[in-house]
């Protein structure tokens, strides 16, 4: 994978995101923490998981290995969320503005929350994973919303490259 091509799916990454936590804007704290049938357990708690996976993996590329992901409790509103998820993004953004290609390729090795050392992997896979993985639990966030009558719209990569297509 190139460095273009990293920047291009975490600008989409973070697009899609907006997205929901636009439509999550002045959400009842209720509805925020109430239980939902998604494995996280809640919207804060799906925002919360897909925020923690950003930042637990960009330590894990610096070469920290945190032994847990973030509180969800840490975050008493949406609004707690934003400013960590803005941090984190500006964070990410300026970590990917020092790579190259060839820093993609590099393997990184980091020990799991659980305390096992793991296999070496490609940067650029772990990269594409943080990424996909936050698409599945978008997914759920969205679900959510949807019932709550917040509906995120489409979050396909598709609508993205129509904006900008369109912006010029």
């Amino acid at each position: 994978m190139d460095i273009t091509t990293a920047q291009w799916l975490v600008d989409y990454h973070y697009w899609a995101n907006a997205r929901l936590l636009r439509a999550a804007d002045g959400i009842d704290g209720a509805d925020l923490v109430a239980p939902r049938a998604v494995p996280c357990g809640s919207l804060r708690g799906t925002f919360v998981h897909i925020l923690s996976a950003e930042w637990i993996w960009r330590q894990r590329w610096l070469g920290a290995s945190p032994t847990a992901m973030l509180d969800e409790r840490a975050f008493a509103t949406l609004a707690d969320v934003i400013v960590r998820w803005d941090a984190e993004q500006q964070a990410m953004r300026a970590f990917l503005a020092e790579l190259d290609d060839a820093a993609l390729a590099r393997p990184v090795t980091f020990t799991n929350t659980r305390g096992v050392a793991q296999a070496p992997v490609p940067l650029w896979q772990l990269l594409m994973h943080c990424v996909n993985h936050g698409t599945q639990h978008r997914s759920e966030a969205a679900v959510i919303l949807t019932d709550l009558g917040r509906s995120p719209g489409d979050l396909d990569m598709a609508l993205l490259l129509r904006e900008r297509a369109t912006a010029g």
